[in-house]
This record gives structure tokens, C-alpha cells and sequence, in this order.
């Protein structure tokens, strides 16, 4: 199940708003505050490393066993998943790995989901046809296309931001939002904030019930919301327990492409897939679906699909 999300760029919004805080000095609200005054990159990699030093105990103390925080939200107009964490790259590696729209193919194609990705080059942007479906094989035609605007809204030498937009999806779902934005960090490291979110009409919450209800039924996310009846950690279920496990894979799919670029060019496909379905079996109770043998063979043969356009 594979939802997106788009708002009046959000983003702008909330990382203007902080960096108007931090820069109140410098930016005057008389004006027209952060309507008038957009925020410049070297302001959004400052507001980024805030939110680092903000979430800094969290990325120390969490259940994911690594620095990773995942935050959820529900609203009437959507569900929005955001993770944020500093992964063991130069910002070099990451900023040339992910801003490309045939690498964000390779990352794509990962997630279990994803049967289909080309970049096609336009006149004014680039677009991804991606292609949804199940989490078994399946022919293009029997899947669901969802066509990506790809932006990089960003870039300096040491911040960027990607944004994928999307306006319809599968299952009544729309305005699909994909942002990942990065800053370097000290130590040869960098701080990642992805955003995967969707807007659910009324059709869409009705299929997403159904969902629930069958294939869905028992399904978790990652927040811990008390506990189960036989006592156990409970987890938060439902459409905020979808949105968690689909940010959650997406972010393995990234940090599994950029592990892969240390390996020669040859070898990297492979390490992507068996270094995805490894990190999604670390949380099992999550997000296993199906065995590996099964997944590797079915996403050897989706990638070779991908030579073709469709």
C-alpha cells in the first residue's frame, strides 16, 4: 500500500517559520514575514541542524537501534509520516546519490510495492512513472501508475532538498508529497529528514477501511501506544501504523542505496536488495511480508523490466 500526500509546500511554511524564529533579528515580519521573505538555503540548513541538536536525545534512546526518529500524524486532510536521522555518509555521497532522478528509481524500486519506476526528462521538470502494486509479482498492466513531479527545491554545498509531488495515487488516495531534505554534519557524517504523506478523501478512507479490515487486518506501526491485551508492547495501528511502515521502508531504501556506493558499480544492485530486506527484517513485527528468496527474485526481475519504458 504506497500513499503520498501534497500541501501548499508545507515545508516552506514550517522550516520558515523556524528559521524566522532563529532569525528574528535579521528578517523583518513588517514586510510580510515568510510570505515575503523566502527562507535562503544557508537559513534551512541552520533550521535542519536545529531540529538535530532538538531530536538529539531521541536519536540516542530509541527502539530502532540506530539514530532514528519517527514521527506520524493524522489530520482530515491526510496522514503524514516524517523520520529524521544521521547516517554514516559524507553529505558529498549523499547529495550525489540523491539528487537524481534515476537514482531516486533504484531507491524506489526497493520498496516491496514498487513493481515499476522510469524517470522520463520534460521541458520544464522531470517525471517519475512509477507503478504500484502488490507485494508479489505482477504484470505492469495490472498495477497502478502514479506519475512523480521530481524538484530539487534546494541545493547548496552543504544542504538540499528533493520533492516528489504526485497528484492522484491508488485506492482514492491524492496529493502525494515525498521530501527529503539533508545537511552535513560533522565527523563525515549528514542529518536526513524524509516526509512521505498522502491526502484520503472519502473514497479512499472507505478502501483504506477495507484494507484494514482484510490484507491490513493485525498490521502496526512503529509509535508505541500502550499495551496489547496479553500484555505485550501495543503499537499504534491503522491508517497511522500504514503511513509509519511506508516511511520506514522508503528510509531504508535510501540509506540502502547510499551503503551500496561503496561498492564497485557492478556489485551495487545486488547489495541494495539484500541490504533492504535485511534492514525491514529487523523489525519484523512491522514490516515482514514475504521471504527473501521470494523478494529477490521478484525485484531481479522488476529492475530488468525497468529497461523498457512504458
Amino acid at each position: 500500500m504506497n500513499q503520498g500526500f501534497l500541501n501548499d509546500n508545507p515545508d516552506h511554511h514550517r522550516r520558515c517559520w523556524s528559521v524566522s524564529l532563529q532569525w528574528l533579528a535579521a528578517i523583518v515580519f513588517a514586510w510580510g514575514g515568510c510570505n515575503a521573505w523566502a527562507a535562503t538555503d544557508a537559513e534551512l540548513a541552520t533550521a535542519l541542524r536545529g531540529d538535530a541538536t532538538r531530536l538529539e536525545q531521541q536519536l540516542q534512546n530509541n527502539p530502532f537501534g540506530q539514530p532514528l526518529v519517527l514521527q506520524s500524524s493524522e489530520t482530515a486532510k491526510g496522514l503524514t509520516g516524517d523520520i529524521y536521522a544521521v547516517v554514516p555518509y559524507p553529505f558529498a555521497t549523499v547529495s550525489t546519490g540523491m539528487r537524481s532522478p534515476e537514482h531516486w528509481c533504484e531507491v524506489m524500486i526497493l520498496h516491496v510495492n514498487t513493481k515499476y519506476c522510469h524517470a522520463v526528462a520534460g521541458p520544464q521538470s522531470t517525471t517519475l512513472r512509477v507503478n504500484i502494486g502488490k507485494k508479489t509479482p505482477q504484470a505492469i498492466a495490472d498495477t497502478t501508475r502514479v506519475d512523480f513531479r521530481y524538484r530539487e527545491t534546494a541545493s547548496s554545498p552543504t544542504y538540499f532538498a528533493i520533492k516528489l509531488t504526485a497528484k492522484d495515487g491508488p485506492l482514492g488516495t491524492s496529493n502525494y508529497r515525498i521530501l527529503l531534505e539533508a545537511v552535513e554534519l560533522p565527523g563525515n557524517r549528514t542529518f536526513l529528514h524524509l516526509t512521505y504523506a498522502y491526502g484520503v478523501g472519502f473514497a479512499g478512507r472507505l478502501a483504506m477501511q477495507t484494507y484494514l479490515a482484510t490484507l491490513g487486518a493485525g498490521k502496526v506501526g512503529f509509535t508505541r501506544a500502550g499495551q496489547s491485551a496479553d500484555g505485550q508492547t501495543g503499537y499504534v495501528a491503522g491508517v497511522r501504523g500504514v503511513v509509519e511502515r511506508n516511511t520506514m521502508r522508503y528510509y531504508l531504501a535510501i540509506d540502502s542505496f547510499l551503503a551500496s556506493q561503496r561498492e564497485p558499480p557492478a556489485a551495487q544492485f545486488e547489495q541494495r536488495l539484500q541490504a533492504w530486506f535485511s534492514a525491514v527484517e529487523r523489525y519484523p513485527r512491522q514490516l515482514h511480508e514475504i521471504d527473501r528468496s521470494d523478494y529477490l527474485a521478484m525485484k531481479r526481475a522488476e529492475v530488468l523490466r525497468q529497461q523498457t519504458v512504458y
